[in-house]
């Protein structure tokens, strides 16, 4: 019937049941992108689906825990109870493949990083299913040949033991007889028809496109693409903050409120793309305001956080692309917030340090570096023959895709600029342990020094 973005969603629903090109007699959703928006999309639609059909009931299912062939054969029978039946499905993995094993493993990564350990079993749970895999089958001890074989991308050379390690504790569900299998019964089962009351809701962070269940839903149900492009770009930027707005002042409206353009932005940056704390925090400052109508500066100061090192890295990373405006104000904004200056001037010595060391290995002859190399490459060829040689090992260890854009971030200074930069952090230490000077003032110097230097030096 439809497949439509996340935005088009509420005319959909409003014009559902005036026609087939509405919607009307739709048995299956499927919400996919974004896991909060899908989650968000679906309870918008469940509404107008039980207001349509004068209500019903709502069985909740777990696709971590899930045995699909056990949903499949209840969306199938009759039920005993009166009214609609939706069967909504939270994180199905029916779409899942080889295509988006990559894109998995990388969520399994941040939530690592992020050390949001149940967030992490529950990816590494929806990658180990993409093979058919149980808490058994150890990551850790695949070869590189099995990993290519069931996963479609090069194994990551980290040691992968913390894996297994966070997994013992969790038990899977009966193994399905495969993905690919049980998708495929569910497309013949709806061909044959559902039971007149029976609705299925999907929601999937990742979805193969090219599967005959996706196919099959797009043709006859509706798919709705919750997806907000993820990067630094531009583009990407802007369509994040578009979405960010949406639900700030959704949430805002409920509690009749209003927040200071300033004060929204100076959200988006402390808290960044991260739906579920957005409408957390937004939550929190409405109720904190208790009878003032609008939210200010003063407030967000006083509610919303930042954390050390979300700050820091974006002073790094803004100093990396040679933004200047932005470098400076966020570096007022950590002194503003109590960070002190030597503080800043050791996170900058550690990202020159780094950069240097991945400089100098790229300038050696074997491994040989080479410009425009692609991650691919990087991953299963250069990476590798770099830790062979047993030199900076903690500095190789961590995802291999971040390794690979620190060193495309460091082939563009030279190991002289980079030598004489740390000279410069050094001499704005001596300043700000022992010079009269303001700690602004001397921060402000050194990295409009640096920042107006070339890259690039004999």
């Amino acid at each position: 019937m439809a497949l439509i973005k996340r935005t088009e969603l509420p005319a959909f629903l409003k014009n559902m049941g005036q026609g087939e090109a509405s919607g009307a007699g739709t048995k299956i959703f499927l919400f996919f992108g974004e896991r909060y928006l899908c989650r968000e999309a679906a309870d918008m639609s469940q509404k107008r689906v039980l207001a349509q059909f004068g209500g019903g009931n709502v069985n909740t299912i777990d696709g971590d825990t899930e045995d699909s062939s056990k949903t499949l054969g209840q969306l199938m029978n009759f039920s005993l109870l009166p009214g609609l039946q939706i069967f909504r499905v939270t994180d199905s993995r029916l779409f899942h493949s080889k295509t988006v094993a990559s894109a998995i493993w990388t969520r399994v990564i941040q939530a690592r990083e992020a050390k949001k350990e149940k967030a992490c079993s529950r990816q590494l749970l929806a990658f180990l299913a993409i093979a058919g895999l149980g808490v058994d089958d150890h990551l850790h001890e695949m070869s590189a040949f099995q990993w290519q074989s069931l996963f479609a991308f090069a194994k990551p050379a980290e040691d992968l033991v913390w894996a297994s390690e966070l997994l013992a504790s969790v038990q899977l569900p009966q193994k399905d007889i495969g993905v690919t299998d049980i998708a495929a019964r569910y497309v013949e089962a709806f061909k044959r028809g559902m039971p007149p009351n029976n609705i299925l809701f999907l929601t999937a962070e990742a979805v193969d496109k090219r599967k005959q269940l996706f196919t099959y839903i797009k043709k006859e149900g509706v798919a709705v693409d919750c997806s907000v492009a993820t990067g630094s770009s531009a583009a990407a930027q802007k369509g994040q903050k578009e979405v960010l707005r949406e639900m700030v002042m959704k949430s805002l409206a409920g509690f009749q409120k209003k927040i200071a353009p300033k004060a929204l932005e100076m959200l988006f940056e402390r808290v960044g793309f991260h739906p579920v704390a957005v409408a957390m925090e937004t939550e929190k400052l409405a109720l904190y305001t208790d009878e003032r109508v609008t939210i200010t500066v003063e407030d967000l100061d006083a509610m919303v956080g930042r954390t050390r090192e979300d700050a820091l890295f974006e002073l790094t990373d803004a100093f990396g692309k040679r933004q200047a405006a932005r470098t400076l104000v966020l570096l007022h904004r950590l002194l503003g917030q109590g960070m002190h200056g030597l503080a800043i001037l050791a996170t900058m010595r550690n990202y020159l340090r780094k950069l240097l060391i991945f400089r100098s290995l790229q300038l050696g002859s074997d491994p040989t570096w080479q410009s425009g190399m692609n991650a691919g490459h990087f991953q299963k060829v250069y990476l590798p023959a770099l830790k062979e040689r047993g030199e900076w090992g903690e500095m190789l260890k961590g995802h291999p895709y971040a390794l690979f854009m620190s060193f495309s971030k460091a082939q563009e200074f030279s190991c002289t600029v980079l030598q004489n930069w740390l000279t410069l952090l050094l001499q704005a230490e001596f300043r700000l342990k022992g010079a009269p000077l303001p700690p602004d003032l001397v921060l402000e110097e050194l990295f409009l020094t640096l920042l107006q230097s070339k890259r690039q030096g004999r």
